[in-house]
């Protein structure tokens, strides 16, 4: 008993090492956190299969749609277009999203999915969720629908959370038109009527008038830090339905950054297998209460959220927690 003790001490010793190691050496490479009891703790969070969400709906006939500034997108027998998530994985076929967050994105059903032309029936698969069901893939990525899409058409899911995007015919991210589901042509970056700017950065920041220098993704949303998880060894203490509330920030590559500190710039990898972007080696998260750009409705939630500066301190945080 003692010698699986030592050795099961000894594991977790040299997992906090790699993390600090990384940290500390100011690498931008993938960090991990291979810790069983915390998965475990993640797993019952969440509610396991009993909370994989709303009932799957029907594939039916996959067709093929100009979706205008989107181009071609891939929608179901009724119409509504279909969306991948970046924090689910294709290669293996795996699907992040459950509880609230099936829900508000209800899975496809596998079942009786055909297609027509225009898609290739070889890219069609399915993923065993949890709970049992089969959920659709193209190209390996899990399929699904958005609940506030009401008409056959709509595209309100693209970009939301920088993470959602429309499918296209081949399972990649439909890549046109604005984040944040807005509608293609709508004025997002400009000053004026027809008007045309780059994008912005994945991470960078704005001056808020009452927090100061904070940082945001780009879809110019408040980026936050939760007081309760930690860098020195990286660890999150947000999982299961609080990942509702709080999404993570998914990795962003350091060039498509503007204003943000580079040190511990790292991506980590949680126990529930998600990926997530940190600044000085601290997991980020963006609001579910935050409806729009500028938006700070977050700061200061139950005295454990807090805006980020750009080197990644917690705005207006105890000085201790900082």
């Amino acid at each position: 008993m003692n010698t699986r003790r030592n050795a099961s001490l000894a594991v977790t010793a040299a997992a906090v090492l790699v993390l600090t190691t990384a940290c500390g050496q100011e690498k931008g490479e993938e960090t991990t956190a291979d810790s069983r009891a915390a998965g475990v703790a993640a797993t019952a969070q969440s509610g396991g299969a009993d909370a994989q969400g709303a009932a799957a709906t029907p594939a039916g006939r996959l067709t093929v749609r100009d979706a205008g500034g989107l181009g071609e997108v891939v929608t179901d027998g009724a119409g509504f277009t279909l969306y991948r998530f970046d924090n689910d994985t294709a290669a293996p076929s795996k699907s992040n999203c459950i509880g609230d967050c099936a829900k508000a994105w209800p899975i496809v059903a596998a079942r009786g999915a055909t297609v027509a032309p225009g898609i290739d029936a070889a890219l069609l698969g399915e993923v065993t969720r949890a709970d049992g069901t089969k959920q659709l893939t193209i190209a390996g990525w899990p399929m699904y629908r958005f609940a506030k899409d009401t008409r056959p058409g709509d595209t309100k899911g693209q970009g939301v959370g920088g993470t959602w995007f429309a499918a296209a015919p081949d399972g990649k991210k439909a890549q046109g038109g604005a984040p944040g589901g807005a509608d293609p042509g709508t004025d997002v970056y400009g000053s004026g009527a027809g008007a045309v700017a780059a994008a912005p950065a994945g991470l960078s920041t704005r001056r808020d008038a009452e927090l100061g220098e904070i940082v945001v993704d780009k879809n110019g949303m408040t980026v936050y830090r939760f007081l309760k998880d930690s860098a020195w060894p990286m660890k999150t203490a947000c999982v299961g339905e609080c990942l509702t509330k709080w999404p993570v920030v998914a990795p962003v590559a350091k060039n498509d950054t503007k204003g943000i500190l580079k040190k511990g710039f790292v991506t980590f990898s949680r126990p529930d297998g998600i990926k997530q972007q940190t600044i000085d080696c601290w997991p980020l998260y963006t609001f579910g209460g935050d409806t729009k750009a500028g938006d700070t409705n977050g700061q200061g939630v139950g005295g454990t959220w807090f805006a980020v500066t750009p080197n990644g301190k917690a705005v207006g945080a105890p000085a201790a927690a900082q």
